[in-house]
């Protein structure tokens, strides 16, 4: 399986696999530093909501290991500058935010300074562990969902490499196939960063899994032929009634899947779901930086000084989902009840 992030504890340091150079190369970067961790998460050298989590708990536990201060109060002062650090990141993903909060909770487990670097560590890696039992879990849920030679349509990528783990949408197509179902897959190219283009489609290749790239644009043309059976896609963070944040396009995906009495799925682990929020409304949109959209891999193909808009996720309303599947069962109508049992 691929390792997009890992703790390597002797001499304890993270590596990463830098996901913006592929497809065409695969390039491992060991990091001593957090703050280079924390760049990392933010430039999307690593990405996905699951495998944020898990970077910034091990970034976390990176910094404290390296700090020196052994006054307990100066400690704890500087620790939790670091995890501030890695929650200015990146706004919507939750998962972010509550590995950050599992990371401040370890400090308990510590009498000393050193006891909590051990133990923030540990914390991280458990995390991690627990991200790759879920998806587990949710894959093989959501391949019971799937018949024998169903094409699925996903958006964005939600494999290994967005989860540090198994995969979400892409676990579900991933254990399906596994079970010898014939399944096939049609991926959106995902503009404007194309993480359907470099990574979904690199990963499904490496696991053997047929797949047909096409543009965004064409989504909807492929619907309404009757081509796809469902759409799975991973997802952000999801409110306490269902609404669904995820990489941008998908909201148009559910409209369209709805239009033509296709199944639309979401697949995430409990630790994406938000019950603190009530809507969708309140999900706050990561807004990212004009040049992912005038420019393609560094080559400008927008006029110089082209006002842009980039907001990296939208809002799928839960009216527009068929089910969540998450590790503790498929969550249907009503969602709100579904969710609170869940969580």
């Amino acid at each position: 399986m691929i390792k997009p992030v890992e703790w390597l504890d002797n001499p304890g340091i993270v590596r990463l696999l830098d996901q913006s150079r592929l497809p065409h190369r695969k390039v491992f970067i060991n990091y001593s530093d957090y703050k280079d961790v924390a760049a990392a998460i933010k430039e999307m050298r690593v990405r996905g909501a699951p495998a944020i989590g898990v970077a910034a708990a091990y970034g976390i536990a990176l910094g404290a290991k390296n700090l020196e201060a052994n006054v307990p109060e100066v400690f704890l002062e500087r620790l939790e500058e670091i995890i501030k650090t890695f929650e200015a990141t990146r706004p919507t993903a939750v998962n972010l935010f509550k590995a950050a909060g599992q990371m401040r909770a370890a400090v308990k487990y510590g009498a000393s300074p050193e006891d909590i670097k051990t133990a923030l560590v540990q914390q991280a890696i458990s995390l991690h562990q627990k991200e790759e039992e879920s998806n587990i879990s949710i894959s093989k849920s959501g391949a019971g969902l799937l018949g024998s030679g169903a094409t699925v349509l996903t958006h964005c990528n939600a494999g290994s490499l967005a989860t540090a783990a198994y995969g979400t949408a892409l676990g579900i197509i991933r254990f399906a196939h596994n079970q010898g179902k014939k399944i096939s897959v049609f991926s959106t190219e995902t503009r404007p960063l194309l993480q359907g283009a470099r990574l979904t489609t690199w990963e499904l290749k490496e696991w053997g899994i047929p797949v047909t790239l096409i543009t965004d644009s064409m989504a909807g043309h492929f619907l309404s032929r009757g081509n796809i059976d469902c759409v799975i896609v991973g997802a952000d963070r999801i409110a306490a009634n269902g609404d669904t944040a995820n990489k941008i396009g998908t909201y148009t995906l559910a409209v369209l899947a709805r239009e033509n009495g296709i199944p639309f799925y979401v697949a995430a682990p409990t630790t994406t779901i938000d019950p603190s929020l009530p809507s969708g409304k309140e999900i706050p949109i990561e807004q990212r930086k004009s040049e992912e959209v005038t420019h393609v891999q560094e080559v400008g193909i927008a006029p110089e000084g082209t006002q842009v808009q980039n907001p990296a996720f939208d809002i799928t309303p839960h009216r527009y989902i068929t089910a969540i599947i998450t590790e503790r069962g498929i969550i249907r109508e009503p969602f709100g009840e579904g969710i609170k049992k869940a969580t």
